[in-house]
């Protein structure tokens, strides 16, 4: 082990030197799946013996504050961070050289601090290895290009483009509606490369200035940390353009929301089969158990999929968005999707996930749910063939009754630990109170003087 590490050390250094690199960013994802860390010097970096941060920069909520009851090991201790070198890139904006690696977080006897989201993911992808199966995902994003506005009272409006002029209803699919903001794309894809950012397809969603974009499909870990970069990264490449990229789950009425669908499917690690086909390349049981757990644990697990009171304006009916856990081939409005594939690339697509998910709580949750649904070997509905909007809603409603269903499901809390899934729950839970105590327009508009 120490040998490994003591070569992982040696590679950072000689990439540093290669690329002249004055500065690094040492990034941690929180629970929200911003970065926090240390923008550190590089003569007084070292990555054998990496850094401290606080482990209570694990138990923040979005705003920045903590739930009431302390979660971590013991009051406000240290975390080590120490990097993974496979996430060492350059930061393609910076004015000066600069690298921006992902940390892990380690207690220091050596284990996982099993707060931190990648800790997490690690932690779901061991109950794969153990069966000798590997899982590869695709994730597919979803966001809004939007005008700067730095009042929070007043609605977004979508950007002006190339031409002088904001788009005039929703272009689905538009090429020439993509061109418009060419700017911006073509810087886009060049500081995506330089970070080895695999981009697959750039599309037009059904929203004004709602943009589409899809990774190549591969293992899960590197794929969280892509769309963690790639959130950053479109951002930055925006904030120049004079525009905001948004990756709310709602952010404008009377437009769709913004969602993160996950194609998933599991390989045999010795064969490299699909074990969602059989050798004749039909469905096997594990494709149809897979269903059956997301179908049985997604509603508990909803507060990884829609994480905040504004999630849960996105899963409304008619919207691409799903109200219930029906599955179908080749069919939207369902919230479990099969694409039409030949047998080796036979997948589920899980559209559940808002585009606002932490990525690697949302990848975890979703093969978590999956993995379950094989070891008990459930039995998943029919599939339907009609409009899943004619049937029940199936899902939590609000975020709070999300938190509920999380805390009260055995199965998860014991695959992603009881610590883990308390304090997420506490983080969202504090979320949802301050969310409360504000009173907004629409309730002074209509209740102030007429109730």
């Amino acid at each position: 082990m120490a040998r490994t590490e003591d070569s992982a050390a040696r590679q950072i250094q000689q990439w540093l030197d290669e690329h002249r690199i004055t500065e690094i960013e040492c990034l941690v994802p929180d629970m929200s799946g911003q970065p926090r860390g240390k923008i550190v010097p590089r003569h007084k970096y070292d990555p054998a013996l990496g850094l401290r941060l606080p482990e209570a920069v694990l138990t923040m909520t979005v705003t920045g504050d903590y739930p009431k009851e302390d979660y971590t090991s013991v009051s406000d201790p240290d975390m080590q961070l120490l990097p993974d070198v496979t996430t060492l890139r350059p930061v393609p904006w910076a004015k000066e050289p600069t690298a921006q690696i992902i940390h892990d977080c380690y207690r220091f006897d050596g284990s996982p601090v099993d707060l931190a989201p990648r800790a997490v993911l690690r932690r779901i992808l061991q109950c794969y290895e153990a069966e000798g199966w590997r899982p590869i995902v695709a994730p597919e994003m979803e966001f809004y290009l939007v005008q700067i506005e730095p009042d929070e009272d007043i609605p977004l409006k979508p950007p002006v483009g190339r031409t002088k002029r904001t788009e005039a209803g929703m272009q689905s699919f538009s090429i020439d509606a993509v061109n418009e903001y060419d700017d911006i794309f073509d810087v886009m894809y060049d500081w995506c490369e330089a970070e080895g950012i695999q981009l697959d397809t750039l599309i037009h969603e059904m929203g004004t200035a709602q943009m589409e974009i899809n990774l190549d499909h591969g293992d899960p870990l590197p794929l969280a940390d892509q769309v963690f970069l790639f959130k950053r990264t479109i951002r930055e490449v925006a904030i120049r353009h004079q525009m905001y990229a948004t990756f709310m789950a709602k952010p404008m009425q009377g437009q769709p929301g913004s969602a993160m669908h996950i194609h998933q499917s599991v390989v045999d690690m010795a064969t490299g089969r699909n074990v969602f086909s059989r050798p004749d390349g039909q469905p096997s049981e594990a494709f149809f158990h897979y269903i059956g757990g997301l179908q049985a644990y997604l509603p508990a697990a909803t507060a990884f999929f829609a994480p905040y009171v504004n999630s849960y304006r996105r899963l409304s009916r008619f919207t691409s968005a799903p109200i219930n856990l029906q599955w179908g081939y080749d069919n939207r409005t369902c919230g479990l999707r099969v694409p039409h594939s030949d047998p080796q690339a036979r997948r589920v697509e899980n559209r559940l996930a808002g585009v606002d998910v932490n990525p690697y709580l949302a990848l975890a949750a979703s093969l978590a749910c999956g993995y379950l649904g094989i070891k008990q070997k459930l039995k998943p509905s029919d599939p339907l063939t009609g409009s899943a909007y004619e049937q029940p809603h199936q899902l939590p409603r609000h975020l709070d009754q999300a938190v509920d269903l999380l805390m009260a499901c055995e199965p998860l809390a014991e695959i992603f630990g009881t610590h883990f899934i308390q304090t997420y729950s506490a983080i969202k839970d504090a979320e949802y109170r301050e969310y409360f105590d504000v009173i907004s327009p629409w309730e002074r508009r209509f209740l102030l003087l007429h109730v």
